[in-house]
């Protein structure tokens, strides 16, 4: 009797690939021979067009890269120029930066952790996660009018001071954020269905990890403590006091619980942030027309997806020369193909799942 592999497509229009992205599964049976990622269907020439863009104009379309992680794309971005120009950013307005970006952590984690919890199929945790993401969007929305592409980081600080009442609502969420994570866990983390279909799928060992050049969650989810905020410190960070959370296994349920963790110890970082913030001003004096000098610049924040890079040339003019981002997801997904080979389609969900990819900065 003859036997032959046959070909699935997962995607592009599906729910759990978190956005237009294909992976072309090889099956024998329901097993996966071979997976064949295919990203590209959401490609919008980001890079190419900050060529046509002034400094400043370059700044929106950031927002729209990680656009679950909007702040700390911006901030990515600005501090490039920033190193260009040689500005010294005010030191209120850094640690605004911080808070302001620790919450963009936040609330990326939330839709992660719920996202994730619907794709196993417990659609009850999705419910609760966006639930309590929308009083941060709130926050976002009170900040900068926005609430998703908020376009609020400037060359050389941010655009506006924080508004009357928003240090109430925020400190009325930093209260109750142990509490919810504490929901998460006992809803979902706890959940013996949940940890079945994630407990030692998709392990990625510490040196594939590192040899992958993974980053964020899904590195230290493998053990390897390495997060730039504590080992290269840019901003205040190295003001401020907090732990890394790091798995054991390196398998999707510690890819899930890494970023819980990691919601609680940005809650912390945003309470220091908050007790420490000085008066003065938030911009640092910067031409109207911003043209660096010529020359090239790489910085790198640690993102809610890992490290988010960017490399910015400068001929002279008010607009860049080149502009290339290092986008976390992209580079973490670089694994998906081996990590998928030998499990069932369902574990191809669980274990894409767990990489929290958002395809606007796969795809660029």
């Amino acid at each position: 009797m003859k036997t032959q592999t046959y070909f699935l497509n997962l995607g592009p229009q599906h729910p759990s690939t978190h956005g237009v992205f294909r992976v072309i599964l090889e099956l024998d049976g329901e097993v996966v021979v071979k997976a064949t990622p295919v990203p590209g269907y959401l490609h919008r020439g980001v890079e190419k067009l900050a060529e046509a863009r002034t400094y400043t104009q370059v700044i929106p379309y950031t927002d729209r890269m990680d656009y679950l992680a909007n702040m700390l794309m911006n901030w990515g971005y600005v501090e490039a120029v920033e190193k260009l120009l040689g500005v010294e950013v005010p030191e209120r307005a850094q640690y605004i930066r911080v808070i302001v970006g620790e919450l963009s952590r936040i609330a990326s984690h939330l839709i992660a952790v719920g996202s994730y919890a619907a794709d196993i199929g417990g659609l009850t945790g999705f419910l609760y996660t966006f639930r309590d993401r929308e009083r941060i969007v709130d926050l976002f929305e009170m900040l900068t009018g926005s609430r998703m592409t908020v376009s609020y980081f400037r060359i050389g600080g941010v655009a506006d001071d924080l508004p009357e009442g928003f240090i109430p609502l925020l400190q009325k969420f930093l209260a109750d954020l142990p509490g919810l994570c504490d929901e998460y866990d006992g809803l979902i983390t706890g959940n013996e269905i949940f940890q079945a279909r994630t407990k030692f799928v998709g392990v990625i060992p510490p040196e594939k990890a590192i040899n992958y050049s993974l980053s964020g969650p899904n590195l230290r989810a493998s053990g390897v403590n390495f997060d730039l905020r504590k080992n290269r410190p840019y901003g205040v960070y190295d003001r401020l006091d907090f732990e890394v959370p790091l798995g054991k296994n390196g398998d999707c349920f510690d890819r899930f619980v890494c970023r819980i963790k990691e919601m609680r110890q940005s809650g912390r970082i945003i309470q220091q942030a908050l007790k420490n913030l000085p008066e003065g001003p938030i911009q640092a004096k910067v031409p109207k027309v911003i043209r660096p000098p010529a020359g090239e610049a790489y910085t790198e924040i640690e993102s809610s997806k890992g490290i988010f890079g960017c490399y910015i040339v400068s001929d002279g003019s008010n607009k860049p020369y080149r502009v290339h981002f290092r986008r976390p997801s992209f580079i973490n997904l670089g694994c998906l193909a081996e990590l998928c080979v030998g499990w069932k389609v369902a574990d191809v969900i669980a274990i894409l799942g767990s990489l929290d990819i958002v395809l606007g900065e796969v795809d660029c």
